[in-house]
C-alpha cells in the first residue's frame, strides 16, 4: 500500500508508541478530533496520543487508503488493551505542506 510519507510516519511512531515522533507529523495549529473530543495544537496531540498509547496500547495495521478532495482516509485494523479490540476504525487526515492538520478518528 502506498501511503502518504506522513501518515506511514504516524503510523510507524503509533505501533512504536512514540508520541513524540507522532506529534512531529502534525502541523502546530494541528486539530485531532478523537472520542468526542478535540485536542488543538502539536503539544496537545503529543499529551492526547501519549494517554491513549498508556490508557489503549494500541497498533494499526493499514488496510486501505481513499483520497476524497484534501482528505485522506485510512482504514485500519487496530487492537489494543480496549474492549472489542481489534476493530476497524478510519482516520481522516488533511495533510498541507507534508504535515497534518487535521485529524478525525471515526468508527
Amino acid at each position: 500500500m502506498n501511503l502518504p510519507k506522513v501518515i506511514a510516519d504516524v503510523v510507524t511512531a503509533q505501533n512504536q508508541f512514540d508520541s513524540l515522533a507522532y506529534a512531529n507529523c502534525f502541523s502546530e495549529t494541528a486539530v485531532v478530533f478523537d472520542e468526542g473530543k478535540t485536542h488543538t495544537g502539536r503539544k496537545a496531540v503529543q499529551e492526547w496520543i501519549d494517554e491513549s498509547n498508556k490508557k489503549y496500547k494500541s497498533v494499526m495495521k493499514p488496510l486501505l487508503i481513499t483520497h476524497e478532495g484534501k482528505t485522506s482516509v485510512l482504514s485500519a485494523e487496530c487492537s489494543g488493551t480496549f474492549p472489542g479490540s481489534p476493530i476497524v476504525l478510519k482516520f481522516h487526515f488533511d495533510i498541507k505542506d507534508g504535515l497534518i492538520e487535521a485529524l478525525k478518528i471515526t468508527g
